[in-house]
């Protein structure tokens, strides 16, 4: 059985291709530059060169035309023909209220999806876009919708109910959603099998940190609290998203520079975050270095994400009650060992003592590793992440009709003799 994950962009798609029965990747790969011109597709199988080949894509069809193309091609594909799909499973940023959990789509669910398209104007119109022409390209295979949100849908009402005029949510559905929700559930699983404990019976901090930040208290193994919130510009600071801010600061810079809704709303998403306090890098690496070479606006951007991330473990402490573990995952989470040692240093008296050279060490995006000391009473782990796996579990589940919410089935990555491939 093989099952395709499908990540549409605004200007890319990304695939994996997995085979269920060897429970490994058989391919994966990007369509880069769809729409704007300039495309071009980055094919990889593992134990083979990779395989690069432009081609303009003028919209989300022609993109996902050239990737199957592409993976059933003589020489670089790795299937016969398209018909050896077995189904095909989409990620979904917004699902507002209605989706807890993976779905197959249909006309009713693809209708649900575009009426809460205005909750993420920059996500769910390509994640249409992607579903409606993999569905034409592939019409009779099942598609699967896995929601960024659904995750999150177990906060109570006091953590995701802002405190602004009820109405805006009883009319407009203002309140927090979160994202992530595929990374946070994947390495809260595996954080459990880490510490040899029930998921339902764990109280972690998990921070997904990539060019996108988002950090999720655990209680008793559900999301009971997440820093993104109506949109992802919410929570910690970002590659160019500013996070938390004080809200009255648009409206002063807007009455201030002349500026409309819709520039405040770039600069806010576009221009901020670890771009606006360096002025021009959003890649953590980049930072790093000229901060290590005496750039004092890098220096400053490292201290503030890291001061930033240590208060959200702090609030998030207080908000699971006795905490188990501290999960570091995504690109920077992953190989920032440098944040990662100033978000937790200090932290002692809250149980979490960090091993130096264990974080050094933990450097890759391939290996689970322990970084804070054998006798600290809270654990700190690097645990990559695997969100196309989440999709192809659950696609399988409901293929088979074992599916249910993430506390009761049976995720193989969940268990205790899972190896990661």
């Amino acid at each position: 059985m093989i099952i395709m994950a499908l990540n549409c962009g605004s200007s890319s798609v990304k695939y994996q291709l997995f085979d269920w029965q060897k429970m490994e990747v058989v391919a994966k790969g990007m369509v880069e530059r769809v729409i704007i011109g300039g495309s071009f597709i980055m094919h990889e199988i593992p134990g083979r060169e990779n395989y690069h080949h432009e081609q303009d894509c003028a919209n989300h069809q022609e993109a996902i035309d050239l990737l199957i193309r592409t993976v059933t091609d003589p020489v670089h594909g790795v299937l016969k023909s398209v018909n050896e799909i077995s189904a095909v499973g989409h990620r979904v940023v917004h699902g507002g209220e209605k989706f807890t959990c993976s779905v197959l789509i249909d006309e009713s669910v693809l209708d649900a999806v575009k009426e809460v398209q205005h909750l993420a104007p920059l996500h769910n119109p390509p994640n249409i876009e992607g579903i409606e022409a993999a569905k034409a390209l592939m019409p009779t295979v099942p598609h699967v919708a896995i929601f960024d949100t659904a995750f999150h849908q177990t906060m109570p009402e006091h953590a995701y109910i802002y405190p602004l005029p009820y109405e805006w949510y009883e009319q407009n559905k203002v309140r927090r959603y979160g994202f992530h929700g595929t990374s946070h559930l994947y390495v809260s699983k595996r954080a459990a099998v880490l510490l040899g404990k029930n998921p339902k019976d764990i109280n972690i901090v998990t921070m997904h940190i990539g060019n996108g930040v988002s950090h999720c208290a655990i209680k008793n193994g559900i999301s009971v609290d997440t820093s993104m919130g109506l949109t992802p510009l919410e929570g910690a600071v970002m590659g160019t998203r500013c996070g938390d801010i004080d809200p009255a600061i648009p409206a002063f810079m807007m009455q201030k520079n002349n500026l409309s809704a819709k520039e405040i709303d770039s600069v806010l998403n576009k221009k901020s975050g670890v771009m606006g306090i360096t002025g021009r890098f959003t890649d953590r690496r980049d930072v790093i270095e000229h901060a290590n070479a005496g750039d004092k606006r890098c220096q400053l951007a490292l201290e503030i994400e890291s001061y930033r991330l240590k208060k959200y473990i702090g609030a998030y402490m207080a908000a699971v009650g006795s905490l188990d573990a501290v999960v570091f995952t995504a690109g920077v989470g992953e190989m920032g060992a440098a944040i990662r040692e100033k978000a937790i240093e200090g932290l002692e008296h809250i149980g979490i003592i960090l091993d130096r050279e264990r974080n050094n060490g933990a450097m890759t995006r391939k290996r689970e590793t322990l970084i804070t000391t054998d006798d600290s009473p809270v654990k700190v782990f690097v645990i990559p992440t695997d969100e196309e796996l989440v999709f192809t579990e659950d696609v399988v589940g409901i293929l088979n009709g074992t599916y249910t919410d993430h506390m009761h089935f049976q995720y193989s990555f969940a268990k205790e003799d899972f190896v990661r491939k």
